[in-house]
């Protein structure tokens, strides 16, 4: 484990504050799809991804989701965190995007280090600021765009994180989403298609030129 942190966060922890998260971190690892935080979870560890990426969703009163933002390795959720400190139940759901692999911070700890460790202290901060700007990302991507650009970004963040031109995801699971309707996604993606943007597969969508 230790040599993984030391790949992630080598580069502004100091080399106690490793060992320490070494010694005293979880570490864990989860598949595609698997569920890693649950809405109405106490939660009694903070995450550092090591491998792979998570998104982050929010549910409405009706049960449909939004995606908030993806986290990536070298990063934490910093609503995780809030939870963490104020021993308060997730508002949010995590969702493994990829094969994932975390070290889960006792809370216990995480105070004691912003103390402690001046490193830690502008990771937990940095952090914050970091999701704050992609959640007013995605506030205004929902507020000010409509859904053909919003669906572009969406498939464009998807090539990115995973690095590679196939989404293998449904046009349900891409209306999940984007808190939209299947029938609206599927017709704006046969639009895409028609204008040679993308090709549809079954369960798959090969990106070509967006």
């Amino acid at each position: 484990m230790i040599n993984a942190l030391k790949d992630n966060f080598g580069d502004f922890f100091e080399s106690s504050l490793i060992e320490e998260i070494a010694e005293l971190g979880q570490l864990k690892q989860f598949t595609a799809g698997e569920k890693i935080i649950e809405i109405g979870q106490y939660i009694k560890g903070m995450p550092l991804l090591l491998s792979g990426v998570i998104k982050i969703l929010r549910e409405d009163d009706d049960g449909d989701e939004l995606l908030l933002y993806y986290l990536e390795r070298g990063d934490t959720c910093s609503m995780t965190m809030a939870c963490c400190l104020g021993d308060t139940q997730s508002e949010i759901r995590a969702v493994a995007e990829t094969d994932v692999e975390l070290v889960m911070v006792p809370i216990r700890k995480m105070e004691e280090w912003t103390g402690k460790y001046r490193s830690w202290r502008n990771f937990v901060f940095d952090s914050y600021h970091n999701r704050l700007n992609e959640l007013l990302a995605t506030v205004d991507s929902i507020a000010f765009k409509k859904m053909d650009e919003r669906l572009v970004e969406y498939l464009r963040e998807k090539t990115r994180i995973s690095g590679s031109n196939i989404i293998n995801n449904t046009h349900q699971e891409i209306a999940y989403d984007l808190h939209s309707a299947r029938v609206v996604i599927s017709r704006l993606l046969k639009k895409l298609e028609q204008m040679g943007k993308i090709s549809l597969n079954r369960n798959s969508i090969e990106i070509l030129d967006l």
